[in-house]
């Protein structure tokens, strides 16, 4: 089999919104949501509200961060989602409570069939649970679950679920130990 792109086709309604909305938001993003001061949180969850994104209270999102579709981004209380972060919301992406995505780490829900020779683009959901911290330059590929209260060490790649309460990392990513030792609990 080999690879014919001039048969690619994007499915019906894959962005979510009309080519209109979609141009709105980057020029949105690119303008008054990078340009806006470090401190203006609010003001950027408010944008992204605007967009159809769910944005929970006192959620922290630093300017630098590119959201490909609001949309279709659902982000706890409280959570951080740092520097140069890239959430690729091909798909769904949904955050927990008190979570954090370090700086430059990539959340990318889409990615094309390889098997097929049209290429065919596909989104699947993207879920890091309530309490879990993706350290700096973690890239999570489609479909991935991270579960409540995780650590994801910096520069992992993350291809498939980790458990909850771990602490993960590595290429691929692999649960090392829990979270709390018995060592750490009184």
């Amino acid at each position: 089999m080999h690879q014919d792109l001039s048969r690619f086709r994007l499915p019906h309604n894959f962005r979510g919104r009309s080519a209109i909305t979609v141009q709105l938001w980057w020029f949105v993003q690119a303008t008054f949501f990078q340009c806006s001061p470090q401190f203006a949180y609010g003001f950027r969850r408010w944008i992204l509200r605007c967009f159809g994104a769910k944005v929970g209270s006192g959620v922290i999102i630093r300017p630098s961060a590119t959201i490909t579709y609001p949309w279709k981004l659902s982000i706890g209380n409280f959570s951080w989602i740092g520097d140069d972060v890239v959430l690729y919301s091909l798909g769904e992406i949904v955050i927990g409570d008190n979570a954090v995505v370090s700086q430059r780490s990539y959340i990318c829900t889409g990615d094309h069939d390889y098997t097929k020779s049209d290429f065919p683009i596909r989104s699947r959901t993207i879920t890091i649970g309530s309490e879990a911290w993706v350290a700096a330059d973690v890239f999570v590929a489609p479909g991935v679950s991270i579960g409540q209260g995780s650590i994801i060490g910096a520069r992992s790649s993350v291809f498939s679920d980790m458990p909850a309460g771990w602490l993960c990392m590595g290429y691929p990513c692999k649960a090392v130990k829990p979270r709390m030792s018995h060592e750490h609990t009184i």
